[in-house]
């Protein structure tokens, strides 16, 4: 008996890990390779210039905002996925889908967030994967799951949820995710090459886990990115003569 459950729990950890795989992956089609976040108009403005500038952008955003901003905010979320309570669920996901909206300190920012946010509802759509009150939303759906225009960092806590990921690895997730998808653009717009971005990412790795322990610390009045110069360069980018990327 006992060997069953292990065996049940050690396929369940096993899929939900493959969950976390799908949903982190280049290959998830929601458009996140179209956007830099600001970075390509820090190369534009020679702010990053080479791998050692690359990595000191990278870790200072991560320290400033990820770990302040998205990470944190991303745990609040997916522990109200879970909760019984399908109203006091319902707000709580509310309130911090708005309050990551207003985070977003330029229209690129917002359009990234916003557009992702619905590029991976339409998959999760696609993949029958959606509270039924939102595949099929009426007037009578008084508190449905998700907001209406649930922003990326909100699906993507739902997504981990659903497919039972533990917090903990869903926060190393969404940093994985945002570092590959910053040295991918770098790769594209610097005279980078692949194996600098790895470099930069192993530097970074034990970054990521710092991040993630103290996300998991903060207290709600202790949020909020303090990230002047990526906004600086997001406003910049927005009339940048020649562009690769949307953000």
């Amino acid at each position: 008996m006992h060997t069953e459950l292990n065996a049940l729990e050690s396929q369940s950890d096993e899929l939900a890990l493959l969950g976390l795989m799908q949903l982190v992956s280049p290959a998830l089609p929601i458009g996140a390779f179209a956007f830099s976040q600001g970075l390509e108009s820090a190369f534009e403005l020679d702010w990053v210039r080479d791998e050692a500038s690359l990595a000191e952008w990278l870790s200072g955003v991560l320290e400033d905002g990820l770990t302040r901003c998205e990470l944190p905010v991303l745990a609040r979320l997916h522990q109200a996925f879970g909760q019984a309570d399908s109203e006091t669920a319902s707000a709580t996901v509310a309130t911090w889908d708005e309050w990551l909206a207003a985070t977003r300190e330029t229209a690129e920012l917002a359009a990234e967030d916003s557009r992702l946010g619905a590029s991976l509802k339409r998959l999760l759509s696609s993949l029958d994967l959606l509270p039924s009150d939102q595949q099929l939303p009426s007037e009578d759906s008084l508190t449905p799951l998700l907001p209406h225009q649930a922003g990326y960092v909100t699906l993507f806590a739902y997504t981990a949820h659903l497919r039972g990921v533990s917090v903990r690895q869903t926060l190393l997730g969404f940093a994985w995710a945002w570092l590959e998808n910053q040295l991918a653009v770098a790769c594209k717009a610097l005279p980078l090459g692949h194996t600098a971005a790895q470099r930069v990412i192993e530097q970074l790795r034990p970054a990521l886990v710092d991040a993630v322990n103290q996300a998991l610390t903060l207290e709600d009045d202790e949020l909020g990115p303090v990230l002047p110069g990526l906004a600086l360069a997001s406003a910049l980018h927005e009339t940048q003569y020649s562009r690769l990327f949307r953000s």
